[in-house]
C-alpha cells in the first residue's frame, strides 16, 4: 500500500497582499434581500465601496458608508449619536429587516465600540443591528464574509428537536395515509421520509441558482437541506441547535464553522468544498456518509462531466500553474486543476485552518497521487518578493494572482489571472466546471491565438 506524499507548509513574513475584506458587501447585499448593509470607515473606504461593487449611486443600491470624519477619529464626536443619526435615516428610508454594520480598519485604530453601540440602537429602532469587523489588518480578502456569517449566527432561531420530530412525525402519517400499496408510492413515501431524517445546513453565500444545483445534488441521494446561512430573507434564517448539522460549501469560513459547533451545538460535517466535478462528489459523499446514506449514481455523474469537459482539459493538460494567494480558493482550485492534467507549482494562500480544510488537503493528496503529479508548496502569509524570484526561476504557464501584480507579471512574459475573477464567478458544483474552466484558460488561449497570428506574419512575409 502506497503512502500518500505529505505536503510541505511553509510561512513567509508577507501580510495580507489581498483585496479589502468589506467587499464581501458586494455580494451579501444582493443575496441577503432584506439587509442594509452599513460601512464605517474613512472616505478612502468609501471610494473602494463605490467602485470595486460596480454599482453607482443612482441605483440606490441597499448598502451606504459611514464616513468617519476628524471629528470621530479625535473623539470630539459622540459615537453613538453619529451612528443613531444615521441609522434612524437608514430606518426610515429603507426600512430594513437587519442593519449589518461593518468595521473597517480605521474603527479598529480608533477602538470604536461598535458592539456596545448596537444593543441600545437596537432597542430604540426596533431593527436588528449585526456587528462585524472586516478588517485588513486581521483578514484577508474574503474573510470579510466569514465575520458577517459568524455574527449572524449568533441571531439564528433556536432549533427545537423535540418540536420537529413530532411535526416530522406527523406529516409522515398524513403521507401514509396517501399511500397507496403501489411499489411506485411505496419508493416515493421511502424517499421522502429520509429526506427529512436529518436537519443539514449549509453555510456560505451562493447565488441563488447555485445553492438550487447544490440542493438538487444532495436531493438526489435522499438527503434533503433544511436551510441556509446566509438566508434569500433575513427573517428566514435557519434553525441552529443541538441535532442540527452544518456544512461549509467555502473554504475561507473557518469561523462561521467553529460558532455553531461552539455556541450552537451543531455537528460540523469536515468534507472537501464543492468546486469541480470531483470536489462536488466528494463533499455529497461525505455528508451522505454521515447519515448512513448510501450514493448512487455519483462516479457516472461525474466520468459524464469530465467528458464534457475534453475540450479544455486539451488546453490545460500539461500546463503549469503559480497561485500567489489572494482570496482563500487556492487550495481547492489547485485540487481541482492537477486533476484537470494541470501542474501546481506553488499554493500561495493568505491564511490556512488546516482543522476545517483537512478533508480537502487530504482530497489534494489524493489527486496528486492519482494523476501522479508531484505535491505543490503551500505557502501561508506569501512574501509577493520571494515568490516573484520563484515564478522567475519556474517559468509557470500562468500565475493567479491579485490586481496589483498581474500587469508586472504580463510584463516579465507570465501570462496571469485575477484571483478575484473565481471570487466573483459561480465555480461551484459540477455543472459549472466549465466556467472555472473558461477563466483559466482564456489566456492561454489568449498566448496561443497571438504565437499562431505571428506565424502567420511571418509566413506571409515570406511569401512577399
Amino acid at each position: 500500500m502506497k503512502t500518500l506524499e505529505i505536503p510541505t507548509f511553509e510561512c513567509e513574513t508577507g501580510n495580507y497582499h489581498t483585496f479589502c475584506p468589506i467587499s464581501c458587501v458586494a455580494w451579501l447585499y444582493q443575496k441577503i434581500e432584506d439587509s442594509f448593509s452599513l460601512v464605517v470607515g474613512t472616505k478612502t473606504r468609501g471610494y473602494f465601496l463605490q467602485s470595486a461593487p460596480g454599482v453607482m449611486i443612482f441605483a440606490e443600491p441597499r448598502y451606504a458608508m459611514a464616513e468617519s470624519e476628524e471629528g470621530d477619529i479625535s473623539a470630539q464626536l459622540n459615537d453613538q449619536k453619529e451612528l443613531e443619526r444615521i441609522c434612524v435615516r437608514v430606518k426610515n428610508d429603507r426600512n430594513p429587516s437587519v442593519i449589518i454594520r461593518i468595521g473597517t480598519c480605521t474603527t479598529e485604530i480608533i477602538k470604536m465600540d461598535l458592539e456596545g453601540i448596537a444593543p441600545k440602537l437596537e432597542k430604540q429602532l426596533g431593527i436588528p443591528i449585526v456587528v462585524a469587523r472586516a478588517n485588513g489588518l486581521d483578514h484577508a480578502f474574503t474573510q470579510g464574509e466569514d465575520t458577517v456569517l459568524a455574527a449572524t449566527t449568533h441571531r439564528c432561531p433556536e432549533y427545537n428537536h423535540r418540536t420537529t420530530n413530532e411535526h416530522e412525525e406527523d406529516v409522515a402519517k398524513d403521507i401514509a395515509v396517501d399511500v397507496t400499496p403501489s411499489n411506485k408510492c411505496n419508493k416515493l413515501f421511502d424517499g421522502r421520509s429520509k429526506s427529512n431524517k436529518y436537519n443539514l445546513v449549509l453555510f456560505g453565500s451562493l447565488p441563488s441558482s447555485v445553492a438550487s444545483q447544490l440542493n438538487l445534488e444532495s436531493r438526489r441521494q435522499s438527503v434533503s437541506v433544511s436551510g441556509w446561512l446566509p438566508s434569500q430573507k433575513y427573517t428566514e434564517l435557519p434553525a441552529l441547535g443541538e441535532g442540527v448539522y452544518v456544512c461549509g460549501v467555502n473554504p475561507f469560513l473557518s469561523r462561521t464553522a467553529t460558532t455553531p459547533m461552539r455556541r450552537r451545538k451543531c455537528r460540523l460535517i469536515g468534507a472537501p468544498f464543492p468546486i469541480g466535478p470531483d470536489g462536488t462528489r466528494a463533499w455529497i459523499e461525505k455528508i451522505c456518509s454521515v447519515f448512513g446514506v448510501k450514493t448512487d449514481g455519483l462516479e457516472e455523474r461525474e466520468n459524464q462531466i469530465w467528458k464534457n469537459l475534453s475540450d479544455y482539459l486539451e488546453i490545460v493538460t500539461g500546463k503549469s500553474v503559480f497561485f500567489m494567494g489572494d482570496n482563500l480558493l487556492e487550495i481547492s482550485l489547485a485540487r481541482f486543476l492537477i486533476r484537470c492534467g494541470m501542474v501546481v507549482y506553488e499554493v500561495g494562500i493568505p491564511y490556512m485552518d488546516r482543522r476545517y480544510q483537512a478533508a480537502e488537503l487530504l482530497l489534494l493528496q489524493h489527486t496528486c497521487e492519482e494523476m501522479k503529479k508531484p505535491m505543490p508548496r503551500i505557502v501561508e502569509k506569501p512574501d509577493n518578493y520571494s515568490q516573484v524570484q520563484r515564478m522567475h526561476e519556474l517559468q509557470p504557464d500562468l500565475a493567479i494572482t491579485g490586481m496589483a501584480h498581474a500587469n508586472p507579471l504580463e510584463a516579465r512574459d507570465i501570462d496571469t489571472k485575477w484571483s478575484v475573477e473565481f471570487t466573483f464567478a459561480q465555480i461551484h458544483g459540477s455543472t459549472n466546471a466549465r466556467d472555472a474552466l473558461e477563466l483559466v484558460t482564456r489566456p492561454l488561449r489568449r498566448r496561443s491565438d497571438s504565437i499562431l497570428g505571428c506565424r502567420s506574419l511571418s509566413r506571409q512575409a515570406v511569401n512577399v
